[in-house]
């Protein structure tokens, strides 16, 4: 789908991260991470107008695709403002509401953003915006990793604890494990499709 379909936003890389990529069975909850690039002058900014007249949404043709506004205008969302949300667009159009997914979208690749996220994190304390760094990278530059996904099913991929995976990203033992139970806390109190937008 991330292919072929004409999305909100070109996406450029699409991750599993979490639970999945540590090859636990039963996984009750998906994280995907999904970088895509931003509309930098739009595809269609003069459509904004008709599309805020009709729909009530400002940015389409800007911040989402005109295109695809026009042939999924029920997939439309937006933000608190009234501005189309490319984020919120994505999870709308990809996933089904009552999926167990979190959905984190960035105009970053995963592994620049774990260490933004982390450096973000570490300086206000807010630890439950840490982001998993043990993931796996299914899609990227227009091409499916078969190997990653055949590795994903057969549970080959071998990470430490989340609170070891911090440490190797440089944080002290009793901040990784501060860490590592305050997301675990966020993700169990997830239910349902939830998404992240972050620009970094």
């Amino acid at each position: 789908m991330v292919r072929e379909d004409e999305l909100p936003v070109p996406v450029t890389e699409v991750w599993a991260y979490g639970d999945v990529a540590l090859g636990l069975d039963p996984v009750d909850r998906l994280n995907i991470y999904v970088a895509k690039d931003i509309l930098l002058r739009g595809d269609d900014p003069d459509r904004s107008a008709d599309f805020e007249a009709e729909f009530g949404v400002k940015g389409i043709g800007k911040t989402v695709r005109a295109s695809w506004a026009d042939d999924h205008p029920e997939y439309i969302r937006t933000n608190d403002n009234g501005y189309a949300a490319p984020e919120k667009c994505l999870a709308a159009h990809l996933l089904r509401d009552d999926e167990p997914i979190h959905l984190e979208v960035c105009n970053a690749g995963f592994e620049d953003n774990v260490t933004q996220r982390l450096k973000g994190a570490r300086a206000r304390e807010e630890w439950s915006e840490v982001l998993d760094p043990r993931g796996a990278c299914l899609y990227a530059d227009g091409h499916t990793s078969e190997e990653a996904f055949d590795k994903l099913r057969r549970g080959e991929y071998v990470f430490p604890t989340l609170a070891g995976a911090l440490e190797m990203l440089g944080m002290e033992p009793n901040e990784a494990e501060e860490a590592a139970t305050a997301v675990q806390q966020y993700r169990e109190q997830s239910d349902g499709v939830t998404v992240r937008g972050d620009v970094v």
